[in-house]
């Protein structure tokens, strides 16, 4: 069974919650602020929801001092540095769906996965054209039909990032399969767009906020 922790207080809204949607955050040894994302890091720890927004208005309003009970300095760039933190967890998880084999790129064989294979989302790259993304929408939305609208469609990393990810040249689209490996990076992605405040995708495909939708291989869908 997984371990059970108990709820922390977020010290800018004073609401209890599961650490799993909070930021644990330490003191440094010069006192400077610094996020613990993984929650390991030693020392006494205060808690932030985990929404850019929250992040600001603890900073703004200096409440890492008044938590921590003395001087602690947070950066003006403390939701930015999270941010980008949480963007290199993004690519390293889609890094780990790779190497675990659920990761299929090039149009065709995406094109062909949305029809034939249990797919749990799309990746664009952020400068992926309009017309790929449609031609690739329109099967996906004759095989979902109104379940579309929780499939979740990611187009938040450029090119060269998911290059990066994956070890390939100029990857434009992809096809996440499910597994394990998948399932850990759309928590992480999850995590990512949960932070940044994206309520919809921008391709109006889904909007992303329930359980994945997992496409079963052609023939074994109900009629």
């Amino acid at each position: 069974m997984p371990r059970h922790e108990p709820e922390r207080t977020c010290i800018v809204t004073r609401e209890a919650n599961s650490p799993a949607g909070l930021i644990r955050f330490v003191l440094g040894p010069d006192r400077q602020v610094v996020p613990d994302l993984k929650h390991k890091l030693p020392g006494r720890g205060v808690w932030v929801t985990a929404r850019s927004t929250m992040v600001d208005e603890a900073v703004k309003r200096r409440l890492f001092s008044r938590a921590f009970k003395m001087e602690a300095k947070a950066s003006e760039t403390l939701s930015q540095d999270i941010e980008r933190m949480l963007r290199e967890d993004l690519r390293q998880g889609l890094a780990l769906a790779n190497k675990a084999g659920c990761v299929i790129t090039g149009f065709q064989k995406v094109e062909s996965a949305v029809t034939d294979k249990p797919i749990v989302a799309l990746i664009h790259a952020a400068e992926a054209a309009e017309d790929g993304r449609r031609k690739l929408a329109n099967p996906l939305r004759k095989r979902l039909g109104e379940a579309i609208s929780s499939f979740p469609v990611i187009q938040v990393l450029s090119i060269d990032e998911l290059d990066l990810a994956l070890g390939r040249s100029h990857v434009i689209h992809a096809a996440l399969v499910a597994g394990a490996g998948s399932d850990g990076f759309l928590n992480r992605w999850h995590r990512y767009r949960t932070y940044c405040g994206f309520e919809a995708n921008p391709s109006g495909l889904g909007n992303e906020t329930g359980e994945p939708t997992i496409l079963k291989p052609a023939g074994t869908e109900a009629e």
